[in-house]
């Protein structure tokens, strides 16, 4: 039996009637389609499918869309091909769904049309030009093409370990004895149903693959134990990452029930969603995570959800601890007969393991239980185990749950067969008292505080037993601090709450700190979310004693602001309407969980409701409803003669023609009569010393081959006024050229180096640009890294503290590197709205751009001789600009195919890399030289070393080249993945004359190579996928990460380890 067969078994008996809704919620009548429409959609998609997909091996296809009336359609198409289905989560981190996606080894994946420039944003490095899409109705279906990929499912019997079955089991049903050539094969045809990920949220995500066989007995025996009829309505709870939605959907499918869906912003205001489920839709059974029940709140959860008159029959929770037997019985309203159950499991044997039903004596009863509430009986197939720690099974006493049954199991990561019957390690400890089992916490949540052992549920869930209390939770902040997130609308109760929490706590259980929040933050499938909590407090300890706000006005002003950078509004927009609503305007969900957070940090304090405001209501409301936490004293009615119009830019509509925002004559004026002296890094080693002829000659370091002070590392041996260890000694530049060495072979005998994290600076989204390092000749301290990313935001940083000094928000992406102007007076970076920026380097004031005709990814880069920048752009052109003269295009050459690469500046030759995995080298006058080929497109711009004798490049290959001059190879690395990133040639810091080359390739890797042959000296891994080239200043490395950070590494070597 398949998932699908149980679908069409009650479409047949229940054709004509409803089985989907969808209700936006926005005054319009919900939408209904009946199981015939459903089926016939489904079966047109399927015949679709078996047109345009050629499969080979493994049958999966994507599915990238937003809940909506079609969902169960597109799904059960998928299903009938016979196809597994794979959701990919449209708000999910990129980084996360590309990882997803590539360990699966996607082949097909269906796109929503409405979501198509989101895909293609987010994802566009799986797209080749010759990328197949297809359309069927509302979607489009793409084939990805994976190069280099390292996901290679093979038969490995003999490496593959499993657990074995040793002794007596807790089942539902007797299981037999496997012998050892049974196996799951999902190889075969019609095994698998869906693939999914692990949240990540207990170790590393892990690939799931599941079996119809696994699933099918999770919607059969609910069916039974919650009597399912054609009368119910099911409420999609979770979203299509989470396995809880497969028994939601096909619980109501299989049945002849009706399936309500809403979109995903809605579950994040309670009191809409509420009325909207139990008044509007009458939902009778709710599969939900105890933190998405906490967060309709006790009053409403009492008064509407667990009423006595209300629709909810069933109410199934599970994903996390089960809420204790008082919170439960303080949220039941007198009356109610909900029945209420405990579901048990993991998603690696997807979707639930036991079930236990709370009894109506118990839920009427006073009496206090200090035992958690159990988990119950195993589902039908499913096997129960509790091992100690050597891996025996107990009957009585403490253990950690293992799961599993005979055709119970699932297939991880590149598991490609599994024997029948496997078991597998859940991380969650219980104790068996009396025959039953009762959960004690997971393995992470045990920590050692003060001593002894502690289990910090335990501390959740005697706070969320105080009245005072509508929710909470509980961090081990960076292992030092255990702090208590509260949500209660008495924002005076935290020394009461301490006080009380004295009481039944024992001393080494006491929070250090008791932070309240407006909501508790969770992840997309329900559960709290742990990394924002702690985000939350770090901003909590930084604002404790600062006080952001200088009045009512300031706060209009910086919530104008705010309102903006998160929706991504043009800059030029002088003032945000009052009537402005925040979803109509762009936001979505995750959107206005990082408003709520910036407002919060703004004011210094939590603002109870606000998220709901912000959801629902217009910017002026919301701006008064803050000004009531914020002075609650006074009169906090807006008056709009009050508000001084904020001006973030000088920006007007001249933006969208690309000419300039100041006279020519203003220009003119700042660029020759503020002329500053500075020293620039860049990526590829680019080392300028511009306008410092005076002070690099008193140090007797400025060359005649060094025209308008133009310095390389060549012509700096030893510069003290930067006191830079990374730029001391000559230049080694042997006059023969090395031959091709061994790939990727590391060095012998060479002096190892460690790299780690000197800071760190968050951009909100993932930084692909490279770092732009200035360093003003007579005041080093104020050195600043310039950079971009994803977030629309070009920032400033200080280069030694991290600490931001400004942020500018352009048109759209960036992934451009900045480069600054002769003058010193502004930088320069391309943005994928096809528009070239130049900026004020002190403030980030916009103040002209030039407008090319499709996305500029390249990054510019400054002939110190004449002033002009260089670009390419996706419109296949490279171009030279002179900003001077507002833009005037000096020449421009069409190399064919878009440019990604930036060109590379020397005395010499201009050279760039190309998609077509060549490497270009020009004249000044735009003549062409010279290619070299490789075996991938080339994303990676070429880097020069100090003589110019060489150059040095990556490609998506997987290798890093080393060319001379004349374009022939001298030697070439293997790294373990593409490689994007610019290398970066620089003077070993410890004094001696070895030149060294840093890199870095797509998997976080960072590589120092030995650069006359390319022998592995070091490498560092980051904790995201790296498309940003580093750049070397002293012993310090910046670098840009897809984890939404900027790194400063620092170089470690001998002495300094």
């Amino acid at each position: 039996m398949t998932l699908q067969e149980l679908v069409h078994k009650a479409a047949s008996c229940y054709m004509d009637r409803v089985a989907v809704c969808f209700d936006e919620c926005n005054n319009q009548l919900p939408v209904y389609y009946t199981y015939k429409t459903v089926v016939n959609a489904a079966s047109e998609l399927s015949n679709f499918l078996l047109l345009h997909c050629d499969f080979q091996g493994i049958r999966e296809i994507g599915l990238y869309c937003q809940p909506g009336i079609d969902l169960p359609s597109w799904i059960l198409g998928i299903l009938q091909v016979p196809a597994a289905y794979v959701p990919i989560e449209p708000d999910s981190p990129p980084s996360l769904s590309t990882h997803f996606m590539k360990k699966c080894n996607l082949k097909y994946i269906l796109v929503e049309k409405k979501q198509i420039n989101k895909f293609k944003s987010f994802h566009e490095t799986l797209l080749n030009y010759d990328t197949f899409t297809v359309e069927h109705n509302d979607l489009v279906l793409f084939r990805l093409h994976w190069k280099n990929t390292e996901v290679n499912l093979m038969l490995n019997d003999g490496k593959e370990k499993y657990e074995k079955e040793k002794i007596k089991s807790i089942s539902s049903e007797h299981v037999n004895e496997e012998k050892a050539e049974e196996h799951m094969d999902l190889r075969l045809k019609h095994c698998l149903a869906y693939v999914l990920h692990t949240s990540g949220t207990t170790g590393i995500p892990k690939i799931v693959r599941v079996p119809h066989k696994c699933i099918v007995p999770n919607i059969q025996h609910f069916r039974v134990l919650f009597d399912i009829t054609q009368e119910d309505v099911l409420f999609l709870a979770s979203p299509l990452t989470f396995d809880p939605s497969v028994v939601e959907i096909f619980l109501a499918l299989s049945s002849g029930a009706s399936l309500l869906i809403v979109p995903t912003s809605v579950k994040l205001l309670p009191s809409k969603l509420a009325s909207v489920l139990f008044s509007h839709h009458r939902v009778t059974v709710l599969q939900a995570t105890p933190t998405l029940l906490r967060r309709f709140g006790s009053q409403l959860i009492k008064s509407t959800v667990l009423s006595a008159t209300t629709s909810l029959r069933v109410l199934a929770l599970g994903g996390e601890a089960f809420p204790s037997l008082t919170v439960l019985r303080s949220w039941r309203g007198e009356g109610n007969k909900t029945q209420i159950f405990n579901v048990y499991g993991i998603t690696e044997v997807s979707s639930w393991a036991t079930i236990y039903r709370i009894p109506e004596k118990t839920l009427n009863s006073t009496l206090k239980c200090e035992l958690p509430v159990q988990l119950g009986f195993p589902l039908l197939g499913t096997v129960v185990e509790v091992r100690d720690t050597n891996g025996f099974t107990i009957q009585e006493g403490s253990g950690q749950v293992f799961l599993g049954g005979r055709n119970r199991v699932c297939f991880l990561d590149d598991e490609v067969t599994v024997p029948l019957g496997t078991m597998r390690a859940t991380g969650d400890f219980v104790t068996v008292k009396d025959g039953e089992i009762f959960f004690l916490g997971r393995k992470d949540s045990q920590i050692k505080r003060h001593g002894k052992r502690l289990n910090i549920e335990l501390v959740q869930q005697v706070a969320e037993e105080l009245q005072q209390v509508e929710s909470c939770a509980v961090t081990w902040y960076n292992q030092e601090k255990l702090i208590l997130f509260m949500v209660s609308k008495d924002a005076s109760v935290k020394e009461y709450i301490f006080k009380e929490l004295q009481k039944y706590l024992p001393s080494h259980a006491v929070p250090d700190e008791l932070v309240l929040i407006d909501s508790l933050p969770f992840t997309s499938h329900g559960k709290i979310d742990v990394s924002e909590l702690n985000k939350i407090y770090l901003n909590y300890i930084n604002l404790k004693s600062e006080n952001k706000l200088s009045g009512k006005e300031d706060l209009w002003e910086k919530l104008q602001y705010l309102w903006k950078s998160t929706l991504n509004l043009p800059e030029d927009l002088l003032r945000v309407p009052d009537e402005s609503l925040f979803l109509n305007s762009g936001g979505d969900s995750l959107k206005s969980i990082r408003l709520l957070s910036e407002i919060e940090k703004l004011v210094g304090t939590s603002v109870p409701g606000l998220l709901e405001i912000i959801l629902s209501s217009s910017i002026l409301e919301i701006y008064n409803h803050i000004l009531q936490t914020v002075v609650p004293d006074e009169d906090v009615t807006f008056r709009k003669s009050c508000a001084t119009k904020r001006k973030l830019s000088d920006i007007n509509q001249e933006e969208a023609s690309g000419t300039s925002l100041h006279q020519k004559a203003i220009m003119t004026f700042t660029c020759h009569n503020e002329i500053n002296a500075f020293v620039v890094l860049s990526r590829g080693s680019q080392i300028l010393s511009l306008n410092s002829t005076r002070f690099l000659t008193k140090l007797g370091h400025c060359s005649s081959a060094c025209p308008s002070d133009s310095v390389s590392q060549t012509n700096i041996q030893n510069l003290k006024g930067l006191n830079s260890p990374v730029l001391i000694g000559k230049s080694k530049d042997p006059s023969c050229v090395a031959k091709v060495s061994e790939e990727g072979k590391p060095a012998i005998g060479t002096q190892k180096m460690e790299l780690h994290v000197r800071w760190r600076s968050d951009t909100g989204k993932c930084v692909d640009a490279s770092p732009l390092v200035v360093i003003p000749t007579f005041d080093k301290s104020s050195t600043t890294v310039y950079i971009g990313s994803h977030s629309h935001r070009m920032k400033a940083v200080d280069f030694y503290s991290g600490k931001v000094k400004w942020e500018q928000i352009l048109g759209d992406r960036i992934e451009s590197s900045a480069c600054v102007s002769k003058c010193g007076n502004f930088i320069v970076v391309g943005c994928y709205n096809g528009l070239v920026y130049v900026l004020k380097s002190n403030s980030g004031e916009k103040y002209w751009m030039f407008t090319t005709e499709d996305a500029v990814k390249s990054s510019a880069t400054m002939d110190p001789t004449t002033g002009l920048i260089y670009i390419g752009s996706h419109d296949q052109h490279a171009y030279a600009l002179d900003i001077y003269a507002t833009g005037n295009v000096i020449w421009k050459h069409s190399c064919g195919k878009p440019l990604f690469s930036s060109p590379q500046c020397c005395s010499q030759y201009i050279c760039i890399g190309c998609v077509d995995g060549n490497l270009l080298c020009f004249t000044h006058f735009g003549e062409q030289v010279w290619q070299f080929s490789t075996s991938g497109p080339i994303f990676s711009s070429p880097c020069t070393s100090p003589s110019e004798q060489k150059i040095f490049f990556g490609s998506h290959d997987c290798f890093i080249y080393c060319c001379n001059m004349k374009g022939h190879l001298q030697w070439k690395f293997e790294t373990t993945s593409r490689v994007y990133a610019t290398p970066f040639a620089f003077h070993n810091y410890n004094g001696s004359n070895e030149m060294l080359l840093a890199a870095a390739s797509t998997d976080g890797k960072v590589w120092i190579l030995e650069s006359q042959s390319g022998q592995l000296q070091s490498v560092y891994e980051l904790p995201g996928e790296v498309f940003s080239s580093p750049v070397v200043l002293e012993s310090m490395l910046i670098i840009g990460c897809r984890d939404n950070y900027v790194y400063c590494l620092d170089l470690l070597g001998g002495n300094q380890k």
